[in-house]
Order: C-alpha cells, then sequence, then structure tokens
C-alpha cells in the first residue's frame, strides 16, 4: 500500500459504493490533513500520531473553519485510521478517542403547511419549464428526496401505477419511497411532455439531466415567485416533508426509513421541531402562560 490515501478511497468506491460526492468530500477532507503534515515534515498519513491530529485540529480552528466543518474533517481522518488498523499499516487509530467541536444544536428550517402548498402547488410558476419545475417541487415534498436523489432519478425508478419510487441513497442504499397524488398528477404533466423515452426522469432543453445547482435554482426561484421571504433549498423541502408528517402523527422510526437515515437519531432532529411549535402554541393559547 504504497499511498494510503488512494487505497482507502478505493476501499470507499469499490467496496462501500461510496457516491462520487462522498469520494470528493473525502479526498478533499484528506489532503488538506496530508498537507498540513507536509509542512510538519511528513505527508505520510500512515505516520500521523496523535498529537498530529490534535495540531491539525487547532489549526483548523484557527482557520476560523465551522464546527461542523472540523467535526467532517476529523470523522474523515478517524475512517481512514481505521482503515488503516484493518490492513496493517497502524497499530491504533490515532483519531479513535478525540472528540471534535461542540456542536450547535439547530433547530431543522421548514414551511408551515400553507407556504409549503403555496410554493409546490406551481401557481406562481411559469414559462416554458413549468410543468418539469412543479413536477420537481411537487415531488420533493411528497417524497422527502435528497437533491442529489432527485437528479440520479431515470423514468424506470417510477412505479406510476403504484406511486413508488425507487432511491438510491447514500451508500448506494436503495429505498423505496411512495408519493402522493397531487404529485402524481405533476409528474404525468410532465411525461406528457417530456415523453415516455428512458433515460432522465428530469432534463433541460438540451435533454440531458438536470444538475444539483439547477435544482436550487427551480426552488429558490419559485419560492421568490410565490411570495416566501426567507430562503428556501430543495432541502428545506426535505425537512418540510418529515415534519408535517411527524406533526400529523407519523411514527419517528416509519420517517426515518422514507428519509433513508442510517441512525435514528439523526431523524429525531425533528422531535425539537415539533416541541419548539407546541410551546409557541402553549405560549399563545394557555391564559396562564402570558409572559411580562
Amino acid at each position: 500500500m504504497n499511498d494510503p490515501l488512494a487505497a482507502f478511497l478505493r476501499h470507499l468506491a469499490v467496496e462501500r459504493n461510496a457516491s462520487p460526492h462522498t469520494l470528493r468530500s473525502y479526498r478533499n477532507d484528506l489532503t488538506d490533513f496530508q498537507r498540513f503534515l507536509s509542512d510538519r515534515g511528513s505527508g505520510d498519513l500512515a505516520a500521523a500520531d496523535q498529537r498530529a491530529v490534535r495540531a491539525w485540529l487547532a489549526a483548523l480552528h484557527a482557520r476560523g473553519l465551522q464546527p461542523a466543518s472540523i467535526g467532517r474533517k476529523l470523522a474523515a481522518a478517524r475512517s481512514c485510521f481505521r482503515f488503516l488498523v484493518r490492513r496493517g499499516r497502524l497499530e491504533t487509530n490515532p483519531a479513535r478517542e478525540l472528540r471534535g467541536p461542540r456542536q450547535p444544536r439547530r433547530l431543522v428550517s421548514f414551511l408551515p403547511i400553507d407556504e409549503a402548498i403555496q410554493l409546490v402547488s406551481g401557481r406562481a410558476v411559469g414559462g416554458s419549464h413549468r410543468e418539469r419545475d412543479v413536477a420537481i417541487l411537487e415531488l420533493l415534498y411528497a417524497s422527502g428526496l435528497r437533491v442529489s436523489e432527485l437528479t440520479g432519478l431515470d423514468l424506470e425508478a417510477l412505479d406510476r401505477s403504484e406511486r413508488t419510487v425507487r432511491v438510491l441513497g447514500k451508500g448506494r442504499k436503495e429505498r423505496i419511497v411512495p408519493y402522493g397524488g397531487q404529485a402524481a398528477r405533476a409528474v404525468e404533466a410532465w411525461l406528457a411532455r417530456r415523453g415516455e423515452a428512458d433515460g432522465p426522469l428530469f432534463t433541460n432543453a438540451q435533454g440531458r439531466r438536470l444538475t444539483v445547482r439547477s435544482i436550487h435554482t427551480i426552488v429558490g426561484r419559485a419560492a421568490r415567485a410565490a411570495g416566501i421571504a426567507r430562503r428556501v433549498s430543495p432541502h428545506t423541502l426535505r425537512h418540510t416533508f418529515a415534519t408535517h408528517l411527524l406533526d400529523g402523527g407519523a411514527d419517528l422510526r416509519a420517517i426515518q426509513e422514507l428519509l433513508g437515515h442510517r441512525r435514528l437519531s439523526t431523524t429525531q432532529r425533528y422531535t425539537h421541531v415539533g416541541a419548539d411549535q407546541l410551546m409557541r402554541v402553549y405560549d399563545a393559547a394557555h391564559p396562564r402562560a402570558k409572559r411580562g
């Protein structure tokens, strides 16, 4: 194993079926660590010890990186070291006992029901791509797909009679997600214009697959046209999907499956949203809750 980083990335791609986005992220984070090690005299990942990892984390903090970014870089190094231990290049994982910076707990951003319906119904969406854009908005809200999952969809992923979509999520893990009647009608309207040929479900004017950036542009433009003042992204619709399911009484485990989360703790972020909403209702409605 002459190049530990190349071997690790090959392991992720071949054995773990990591997506190109995941591979790029790991490569960038670990290359950053290699540069730091090179400045200290050695760029060999397999020669790094806990002191070197601690010094790197301190340097990242000094550069002004956010806690989430530092935590992600530490997780990348920890995974790489774990791989090197399994392959016999290291005796112990020097990042195993290190903790990343405390992450601020942020409530997820979501739209209230009236704004969500105003946005995805497409009443304010116009132009030659209206059918496609409305189908994108409806499907994002109806299924909670990640934007990368949406752009990766081909026509054959849809079961139009059952109103389900087969999704290839993180780690190439496949799941089946249902979508509702409004989204089904929007998708059928788009397919009537697109045609029934196999290939990418959502395409640009040249017939090529839409990019993640294009979907962000479509969602942001539709939100502004709908009069929504805040910033809205495809991920906002994913959060909105989960929050509205939870508020409607859906089981947290079911939401976990629909979102494709590996850990229930990731899905549990939405319970904080529910509690926050509950407190607002309580403060506004209870006669003994008035403040001041």
